[in-house]
């Protein structure tokens, strides 16, 4: 479950930069009819992130019980036992993970951003006069970059250094050691997205900024004050 939550941010924190930037792109081309392709690949996104992880769970050696005398760092979430891997299959696994999880998704988000950046210095670009949406998709995208770096980056570069340690591929003590102890903070990292994607999502929304400024609140009770008397006496 926590490798899911992790993956379907990804595949979301991406879905939201792709819409973003194709709302720039190509603004009249987006109607309500879309709104159901969204929800077919919301759960298609679903399904294949859990498909996906189903080796994390098929892993893992339940009859291997942990000594209670073992150190901290072997009771850990990432410690617990594994079956035994063949090491051409683990670098599948580890390169599939790496290429599709992490590469992909990264040059999809940085491409929208860069694509979305461009679009406001491109005047002529912009089909429909703009009022705030392209500011408001350039916060949004870049709100998706910077919580990928923040989030996955720093574990998607520990993950196969983590790997080689296990397996014994790393000689110098040193670096097994600086590996081991950056592997969980890392880890921590990932977590963090369980936060800071909600906190993305409103924070960056043009509604947010309305509640939050006061001169739109006797204009929100001026306009419903108008509908309520069927638009008389809007003057006064």
């Amino acid at each position: 479950l926590k490798y899911v939550n992790m993956y379907a941010s990804i595949f979301f924190l991406v879905c939201v930069s792709v819409r973003r930037c194709q709302l720039i792109m190509r603004p009249l081309r987006f109607n309500s009819s879309k709104q159901r392709g969204d929800l077919v690949i919301c759960a298609v996104g679903w399904l294949l992130v859990c498909l996906c992880c189903l080796p994390f769970p098929l892993l893992r050696n339940p009859n291997n019980e942990t000594d209670v005398n073992s150190s901290l760092s072997d009771l850990c979430f990432s410690e617990l036992p594994m079956r035994t891997v063949s090491v051409p299959a683990a670098w599948v696994l580890l390169i599939l993970a790496e290429l599709m999880g992490f590469i992909v998704p990264l040059i999809l988000v940085l491409g929208c951003t860069f694509l979305t950046a461009g679009s406001l210095r491109d005047s002529t670009a912009w089909a429909i006069p703009d009022r705030g949406e392209k500011r408001r998709a350039l916060r949004m995208v870049l709100s998706c970059a910077l919580v990928f770096l923040v989030c996955f980056a720093p574990y998607h570069v520990t993950m196969p250094l983590d790997f080689l340690v296990k397996a014994d591929a790393l000689n110098s003590c040193a670096l097994r050691d600086l590996i081991l102890r950056c592997h969980p903070v890392t880890l921590c990292l990932a977590s963090l997205n369980c936060s800071l994607d909600p906190l993305m999502y409103y924070f960056t929304t043009d509604e947010f900024w309305r509640r939050l400024s006061k001169p739109e609140i006797p204009e929100t009770f001026s306009r419903r004050l108008s509908c309520m008397t069927g638009g008389e006496n809007t003057e006064n």
